[in-house]
C-alpha cells in the first residue's frame, strides 16, 4: 500500500476523491467537472484536450503503481481514468452548466456499459494503461456524441 502523501496515490485516487464512499466512478466524473470548467475558460478548448492528454499520461503511470502496490488489476479508489475520460467528452462543450450535466451524464452512461473498443481494453490492456485507456477510449466516444449532440442543436 502507498502511503498516503505519495503523488501516484493523491493522482490516482483524484485527490482522494477515490476514497469517498459510494460510486467512485461518479464521484471522481463529477469532481472533473470542477477543473475541466476552469481549465476550459483560461484557455479554450484546446487547453481542455492538452490537459486531458497529460492527466491520461499521467494517470497512466500513478495508477499503475498504486494498482501494483495493492495487488489489484483495477482498484475501485482509481478515479484519474475518469477524470481524463471526462475531460475528453468535455473539450466541444460550451462553459455552461446543462451542457456539463448532460456531457456528464453521457460519459458516466459510457463508462457503465463500455461499448466496444472499451470493453475490449478494459478486459485485455494491463496495468496503468489498462485501468485508463478504457475510460479515454468512452470519453472521446462521448466528445464525438456531443460534438454531434451540439451541431445538431
Amino acid at each position: 500500500m502507498l502511503p498516503l502523501w505519495h503523488p501516484a496515490r493523491i493522482i490516482s485516487t483524484g485527490v482522494y476523491v477515490g476514497h469517498l464512499p459510494g460510486p467512485a466512478g461518479t464521484w471522481g466524473s463529477a469532481a472533473a467537472l470542477v477543473p475541466a470548467w476552469f481549465i476550459r475558460d483560461a484557455g479554450g478548448p484546446w487547453a481542455l484536450a492538452a490537459a486531458a492528454v497529460l492527466i491520461t499520461l499521467i494517470g497512466i503511470w500513478a495508477s499503475g503503481l498504486y494498482a501494483g502496490a495493492m495487488d489489484m488489476k483495477d482498484p475501485g479508489s482509481v478515479v484519474v481514468d475518469e477524470f481524463a475520460g471526462q475531460w475528453f467528452t468535455l473539450i466541444v462543450v460550451p462553459n455552461e452548466l446543462a451542457w456539463f450535466a448532460v456531457a456528464f451524464a453521457l460519459f458516466r452512461l459510457l463508462d457503465i456499459t463500455k461499448p466496444w473498443p472499451a470493453n475490449w481494453a478494459d478486459r485485455t490492456l494491463p496495468g496503468g494503461f489498462g485501468i485508463v485507456i478504457d475510460d479515454v477510449i468512452a470519453g472521446l466516444m462521448g466528445l464525438v456524441f456531443m460534438g454531434a449532440l451540439i451541431e445538431l442543436w
